[in-house]
């Protein structure tokens, strides 16, 4: 099961992060100042996998992004490398070549997409078109949202209104 999920800069600032287990506050920001400290010295030729405290970390360097999960000692880090590797895919074919603006400024798409592929911890859907056609409606439910007359005209068009 994953632990949790963080994705941050080359520079070392936080981009989106998803826990899955209980932890305060105080204990997320040090496992994020450790983590994110720790594999950033990291060279580029080294194992993506690391050991932490009671956890295996797997991350994988994306142009300037880093996708970092940590999951139990138990599980296997090549299919925790692949959800990572699936969620980018995700965010590629949503956002075109997603870079870190895309994240910045549509995080809730990246959170989105995100939920729809894991849950609890766990990968719950393994098909991108599942999850990009559920992002999709997400999307015309906000585009109605924010046009109420479109909605209202469509309506109107069936006599409902």
């Amino acid at each position: 099961m994953i632990q949790y999920m963080l994705l941050f800069s080359r520079q070392g600032k936080v981009r989106l992060q998803k826990w899955y287990s209980p932890l305060s506050l105080k204990e997320k920001k040090k496992i994020m100042r450790e983590l994110i400290a720790t594999i950033l010295t990291r060279k580029s030729k080294m194992c993506n996998f690391l050991e932490y405290r009671e956890t295996k970390v797997v991350y994988k360097r994306y142009a300037s992004l880093y996708f970092c999960c940590a999951v139990e000692t138990s599980d296997n880090e090549l299919l925790s490398l692949e959800v990572i590797h699936r969620y980018v895919e995700l965010l590629d074919k949503y956002f075109g070549s997603v870079c870190e603006l895309d994240i910045i400024f549509n995080f809730e798409k990246a959170y989105f997409m995100l939920d729809e592929l894991l849950i609890g911890g766990e990968i719950c859907e393994t098909s991108k078109k599942s999850v990009l056609k559920a992002i999709a409606a997400q999307d015309m439910l906000q585009e109605e949202s924010e046009n109420p007359r479109a909605s209202m005209s469509l309506l109107e068009e069936m006599g409902l209104a």
